[in-house]
């Protein structure tokens, strides 16, 4: 597994700390950086009663069984990714003990766990015109009758593949998204917001 503390920020090369005192206060639309996440890709077999109250006893809830829901609280959490496919996030430096307890409760099960906190960040987006600045690049229905807080969805934005959690009815979002395309989301976001007025949040 990596070094949490070596992990450098896919955004680095667009200056982002420099910009912060830009952000107008009259914003719609927050964006920044969450970087206190590790993440873990689970695969099991959703019908192994066992297996599943192990997990639920590592993670302290249930992993989701209903598409396209989350749960967890407090950075501590996971999203359905598929009939046996879930991402567990936790706090940054806690992944390797989160990893190895449930290495130890799949143990004799079919199950599968990868540490995958350097394959994608996650991109925050909040604010009353938040929901606005996605709809310019996602195909997804996200008005609240059909999109959620504690719903997930593995989509696209502006054409890059994404996988996006409302977090909050405000609304805000965290959008997971591959390092490769971290800097190009920052900006196509950034100027699909400039209507609403932008805050460039510091790195979290």
């Amino acid at each position: 597994m990596s070094d949490p503390s070596q992990r450098l920020s896919p955004l680095a090369t667009l200056h982002l700390g420099d910009r912060d005192a830009q952000s107008g206060p009259d914003a719609l639309v927050h964006l920044a950086e969450k970087r206190s996440l590790g993440k873990i890709n689970l695969r099991a077999d959703s019908a192994d009663v066992a297996l599943m109250g192990a997990i639920e006893n590592v993670l302290g809830y249930g992993l989701p069984r209903e598409p396209n829901r989350t749960n967890g609280a407090g950075g501590r959490g996971a999203l359905w990714l598929g009939p046996d496919e879930w991402l567990v996030t936790v706090p940054t430096g806690q992944e390797i003990a989160l990893f190895e307890a449930l290495f130890q409760a799949a143990a004799g099960h079919h199950a599968a766990l990868s540490d995958v906190s350097d394959a994608r960040t996650v991109l925050t987006l909040s604010g009353p015109r938040a929901r606005q600045v996605l709809e310019k690049g996602c195909g997804l229905d996200l008005h609240p009758r059909a999109f959620q807080t504690g719903h997930c969805a593995q989509t696209r934005l502006a054409r890059a593949a994404i996988l996006l959690h409302q977090t909050d009815d405000a609304p805000a979002y965290d959008i997971h998204v591959a390092w490769s395309f971290a800097a190009y989301l920052w900006v196509w976001l950034e100027d699909a917001a400039a209507e609403y007025g932008i805050a460039v949040g510091d790195v979290a």
